[in-house]
């Protein structure tokens, strides 16, 4: 993964030492053998490692460019052909300011000195994450936390809102961060630091068109186009292979890799001894469908202990998302066999209406959507005539009273923490210093300024940022990172993404059909089988494990020992969690592992205590 990292101030200081970018870089790169390159203007220093890393200085101005970043003004397009992207943008800089981000598309992070003017910026869909911090009149950023901790002086304070949030969401959501007063770049947005002040903005937003009427055939052809050219543009010309879970985005990626190279894909799936987890005959049918080079690998209890000190540590702040072990040994099992760079479906659920909540939330809909007076003056009174203990008639009081939760407070009814309770999992004193409505109010604020009328768009912008930027896609990174291989989303292509914004919400759910257009639009060039499937991904059966192995258990038991000294959670809860394990695995697992990696987390970050 490799990254950006550095520091810009009006005036020398005795924080800027000479070593400080290598201490920062060397924070990046801890992962991965990346060259690095560097350099210093002004009163500022920046480095950049990885493949895909370009540095340009001259007139006092100095850019590093992180990831692959393209300009869609001819000019400034050919100028990076011929002489470099940083080169490109230190032009486009020069004469249009922050304006020239509306030319950039692709995937990147990137960082601009001019003057005693600073800019950072991350590209649209938040592939390649940029944090800062302001420390001692110095601008502080990096790719990752762990750089600007690096930097002199910088002592990181634990947010505490930011520990209930990632219990909450199993991640730290942007754009605040696992330390206090250091922020991460949403996506789409860039910083201007002039004159010692910082400000943010956004440069490009997700607008849908809803109203576009299409022929079939006409929208078909075009979106075989955007896909291609997504794939197209991930492969260039490195040595790729792609995961492939048997689901619809990772096989679609499989077979157009395939057809695009003119030779058998190289595909990589996981499977798990556990029944209800396993989904390895679905990649079977999609591989032996396009004729890929397949790998397999089978992830066992002894392979998650081994996995979790090291995805604790490659994850900048608390991370809880379990399936970022099942993709470790995934990207590993494709670096073990000479691949370079794997290519990544994530993002085609978002943009195309994969998950099964919206399907549920449509149904909850037809009731939510009917004219208050009939729901209030008829329909409530008469179901609450009949008796609860009649089975239709409980289930009716069931839909109607999450059905008459407002958007989005309904989207998110089953979170555990919610179910539990706060004051069940925290201690009083913790949760003193926190507002517990927080994580609800700004995924209202989210859900409400999304430039969307229809429910299917909404909730698509809600999951663009706490499912994918905040979620899946550091996953994947992350872990892509730990093995040592770099990761593509071709899904997350800007024409894949533009292609996505303009398609009516009624082609990506019909009704409680998810994905029509997607699937129908590749009905023929994907099995059957695998058009059919219900969506399922890498789950690690982690519940059902804990119950059975002991390494594992005792793994996570000492962990959860060792986190009642931090004050957090209560001691209690900590105690009797592994008990209801026992009796209900799939709902509790989860916590016991949200749990467990926030005190790896702890341990791997000493500095964060």
């Amino acid at each position: 993964m490799s990254g950006l990292c550095g520091w810009f101030c009006r005036e020398r200081s005795s924080a800027t030492a000479p070593d400080a970018i290598a201490a920062m870089a060397a924070a990046i790169t801890r992962f991965d053998s990346s060259t690095m390159r560097s350099a210093t203007a002004g009163f500022g220093s920046v480095a950049v490692a990885g493949g895909d890393a370009d540095v340009f200085q001259a007139d006092g101005r100095l850019v590093a460019v992180w990831g692959n970043a393209r300009f869609s003004d001819p000019g400034l397009a050919a100028l990076a052909q011929n002489h470099g992207v940083a080169h490109a943008l230190a032009q486009g800089y020069a004469r249009k300011g922050a304006d020239v981000l509306t030319d950039l598309c692709g995937a990147f992070a990137l960082a601009v000195f001019d003057g005693d003017e600073a800019m950072l910026a991350t590209d649209r869909m938040g592939t390649h994450p940029l944090c800062y911090c302001i420390n001692a009149g110095v601008l502080v950023f990096g790719s990752t936390l762990d750089a600007i901790g690096a930097f002199p002086a910088i002592s990181p304070e634990i947010n505490r809102q930011a520990l209930f949030d990632y219990v909450y969401f199993h991640m730290v959501p942007g754009p605040v961060t696992i330390h206090v007063g250091q922020h991460r770049l949403p996506s789409g947005s860039f910083l201007l630091w002039h004159n010692g002040k910082v400000e943010t903005r956004c440069y490009w937003e997700m607008r849908f068109i809803e109203d576009e009427r299409r022929p079939f055939s006409e929208l078909k052809k075009d979106f075989l186009a955007v896909l291609r050219e997504g794939v197209r543009d991930a492969v260039g010309d490195r040595k790729v292979g792609a995961f492939l879970s048997g689901g619809t985005d990772s096989s679609t990626i499989a077979g157009l890799l395939g057809e695009l190279t003119g030779a058998p894909a190289r595909t990589y799936s996981i499977g798990f001894e556990a029944e209800g987890y396993d989904e390895m005959a679905y990649a079977r049918i999609a591989a032996q469908h396009f004729g890929t080079r397949h790998h397999e690998f089978y992830v066992t209890p002894d392979h998650v202990v081994a996995a979790i000190p090291q995805i604790a540590a490659v994850h900048d702040q608390p991370f809880g998302n379990a399936s970022a072990v099942p993709t470790f040994y995934c990207a590993k099992l494709a670096k073990d066999d000479g691949i370079d760079t794997m290519l990544g479906g994530d993002g085609g659920d978002e943009l195309f209406g994969g998950n099964e909540r919206y399907s549920k939330q449509y149904l909850f809909s037809l009731y939510s959507d009917l004219p208050p007076t009939l729901r209030n003056g008829l329909i409530e009174p008469l179901v609450r005539l009949l008796p609860p203990e009649i089975g239709i008639a409980g289930k009716a009081q069931r839909y109607i009273k999450h059905a008459s939760m407002p958007m989005p407070a309904r989207y998110d009814h089953y979170n555990l923490l919610e179910r539990i309770g706060p004051t069940t999992v925290f201690t009083r004193e913790f949760l003193e210093g926190v507002d517990q409505q927080l994580p609800s109010t700004q995924m209202a604020r989210v859900y409400e300024s999304a430039h969307a009328q229809s429910l299917i768009n909404r909730m698509l912008a809600l999951d663009f940022k706490y499912t994918l930027a905040d979620n899946d896609l550091p996953k994947v990174s992350r872990s892509c990172e730990l093995a040592g291989i770099d990761i593509q989303y071709p899904m997350l292509n800007d024409a894949v993404v533009a292609f996505s914004a303009r398609l009516a919400p009624r082609l990506k759910l019909r009704g409680t059909r998810l994905r029509y257009f997607f699937k129908e639009a590749l009905r023929g060039f994907l099995p059957d089988e695998i058009i059919a499937k219900r969506k399922h991904g890498f789950g690690l059966p982690f519940g059902a494990w804990l119950q059975a192995y002991p390494q594992l258990r005792q793994i996570a038991l000492d962990s959860l020992a060792d986190l009642k000294k931090r004050g957090i959670v209560r001691p209690q809860f900590l105690d009797e969690l592994p008990a209801y394990v026992d009796g209900h695995a799939r709902y509790y697992g989860p916590m016991v592992w949200v749990l467990m990696m926030l005190e790896q987390w702890f341990k791997r970050h000493p500095t964060a205590t």
